[in-house]
């Protein structure tokens, strides 16, 4: 994974773990405010997969580092890499 690429991948991470983090500071607000469980609920399954989505993300970020790590492909091999683990993550994405 080239160095911009990590960076991309730990930016994206971060913004969307700053999301979820913003939607549960709402629902604290939501259950001190008395809202609704119904309401509440909601909003748990919405953190939940936000949540579910960026632990997605980490993983195939993580199988791309050792895959690198052990093969050392070549810019052919890379974007060939690279397709499969996109079609990898649309796929285990559509799983969930």
């Amino acid at each position: 994974m080239s160095v911009l690429n990590q960076v991309e991948a730990r930016t994206e991470v971060l913004n969307r773990l700053r999301r979820a983090e913003g939607q549960i500071r709402g629902i604290q607000r939501m259950v001190e405010e008395g809202e609704s469980c119904l309401k509440i609920g909601q909003q748990f399954s919405a953190v939940r997969k936000a949540l579910d989505s960026t632990y997605l993300r980490m993983t195939v970020c993580f199988m791309e580092q050792e895959l690198q790590a052990r093969m050392h492909p070549d810019a052919e091999q890379k974007a060939d890499l690279d397709i499969m683990l996109k079609d990898l993550e649309t796929l285990l994405a559509r799983m969930g």
